[in-house]
């Protein structure tokens, strides 16, 4: 099972991009999990055992972006010894990044993939073509089409980008394990559900589901005594 250790700034920002709805801080997340109560009343169980849901919101851009893409598929102490490097290396900008040479983003210790996915990812906003700043003014659907589009990016990466860095309220990332296992456990099911699955599951949850992923994470935590990040 590998891990995405998500390097999340723990304070709240205040710019949202305008999206409207979006969650903000830890009222919301209180709203969110009164609603998805009544909405389910089997998730009173699973608030209760859960304890304190975390918000962890990052402030959105290239940083909070190439955050999630280097801390996916590897520890949380990799991906924290992979982001000192980038971070020692000078500003965490699209331009900066793009900037860099070869030789310097070859000692972040980066995958193959993940750094041509970082490169073509600060190319295209440095030059232009790719505007990361009003993403989260997009619906969720039209914003994950468009940041998928972009090479080396894939929809788990859109949609963890959307909840916690655009703070978009109704996003349910089915194809994380981290969620499959938890919502197994907690509904007492045989087998993990597939994403498919999952994301059908997740309907009832609607609108708040980034509230109910954020529980399901803070479940896997506390139940199942696994750290508290995103898993692909």
């Amino acid at each position: 099972m590998a891990s995405s250790a998500m390097l999340f700034d723990k304070r709240p920002w205040e710019r949202l991009n305008g999206l409207m709805n979006a969650i903000r801080d830890h009222s919301d997340i209180e709203a969110g999990l009164d609603a998805l109560v009544r909405l389910d009343p089997r998730l009173g169980a699973v608030v209760e055992a859960s304890g304190p849901v975390p918000l962890r919101l990052s402030r959105p851009g290239f940083e909070g972006l190439a955050s999630i893409i280097v801390s996916q598929m590897v520890s949380r102490a990799s991906a924290e010894a992979i982001w000192r490097r980038i971070t020692a290396a000078g500003p965490v900008t699209a331009a900066d990044y793009a900037a860099l040479s070869p030789d310097v983003v070859a000692t972040f210790g980066l995958s193959r993939a993940k750094a041509a996915a970082l490169l073509n990812l600060s190319t295209a906003i440095s030059e232009g073509r790719f505007d990361l700043d009003s993403i989260g003014k997009f619906e969720t659907a039209e914003a994950i089409r468009r940041i998928t589009a972009l090479p080396g990016i894939g929809p788990w990466t859109a949609e963890v980008y959307l909840m916690f860095c655009s703070g978009h309220r109704d996003i349910f990332p089915a194809g994380d394990v981290a969620l499959q296992a938890a919502v197994a456990h907690a509904f007492g099911l045989e087998a993990r559900p597939l994403a498919k699955s999952l994301a059908s599951m997740a309907e009832i949850w609607s609108p708040w589901r980034s509230v109910a992923a954020r529980l399901f994470w803070a479940y896997y935590a506390a139940k199942m005594r696994r750290t508290v990040t995103p898993l692909v």
